[in-house]
This record gives C-alpha cells, structure tokens and sequence, in this order.
C-alpha cells in the first residue's frame, strides 16, 4: 500500500488460557490505519526489551484476519471462522509449527465518533502439543474520537 495511512493508537490485549492457568498481557502502539474498501490493515513496529524490533502488519476482512510479523519475530498467522489454518512461527530460539482453530472473530471498525475493535477467540496447538485456548482484543482508537 503506497498511500499514506491516518495515525491511530492501538491497545491490544491477549489473553492465553493452559490447563486453568491464564497468562496475559497488554501492549500499547502507534500504528497507520488503511481502509480500501472492506479491506482495514494496521501497520505498526514494535521493540523488546534488547531493542530489537518487529513490524506487524494486520489484515481485516469482512471473514478473515491475517496477522504478518517480520523481524527477530516473524509469522504469517491466519485467522478465519469455523477453519484450521497452519503456519510457522520463527523466533530467534528456533520455529514452531502453529495449528490455529479459530471460533469466532468480531470486529467493528472505527469512526469519527467511535474506538475500532476487533476480538478473535482461537485454539493454537504448538508443535503438536496440547491445544491452548486464545483470546485477541485490539481497540483501534482515532485521533479525537471519544
């Protein structure tokens, strides 16, 4: 995408639930916004703690989701309703062979007078193991809205 994207801030939340534990964790990111017909992409970088740095980019459509990261991170995750979709996720560590199960996705994009939010609840099961039960919440939230 050549054109420039408006700026929004994003909080994402996720939450991974593993024989009764629950792990969670909330990031909060400046990101470019692109809407092309029903097409909604967020572009954003994130850095850890080593200053090593990972771009996301996150592909919406009226029945799917892709979630791209590039960097020491890189995966190219599929979200889509009622479906298996497979991939490899590679970290400086080694890879894993992701499963993904996904239930349901629900999303609402932003406007002028509302937040953007967009909410997957999924299985993965990494290289093979026990399924884990996934909860994505990202609310997209526009310059002045309220």
């Amino acid at each position: 995408m050549t054109q420039q994207g408006r700026q929004v801030m994003i909080e994402l939340s996720t939450s991974i639930e593993d024989n009764g534990n629950v792990e969670k964790s909330q990031m909060k990111h400046t990101a470019e916004f692109f809407q092309k017909g029903k097409l909604d992409v967020l572009r954003y970088e994130e850095q850890d703690e080593n200053g090593s740095s990972t771009k996301n980019l996150i592909t919406i459509q009226p029945d799917k989701v892709s979630i791209k990261r590039t960097g020491d991170v890189s995966m190219n995750q599929q979200f889509q309703q009622g479906y298996i979709t497979e991939n490899v996720l590679k970290h400086p560590y080694g890879s894993m062979h992701m499963e993904t199960s996904t239930q349901t996705i629900s999303y609402n994009a932003p406007t002028d007078h509302s937040e953007g939010r967009l909410k997957i609840d999924y299985t993965v099961k990494l290289n093979g193991q026990d399924e884990r039960s996934h909860e994505i919440k990202l609310t997209i939230i526009e310059e002045g809205a309220k």
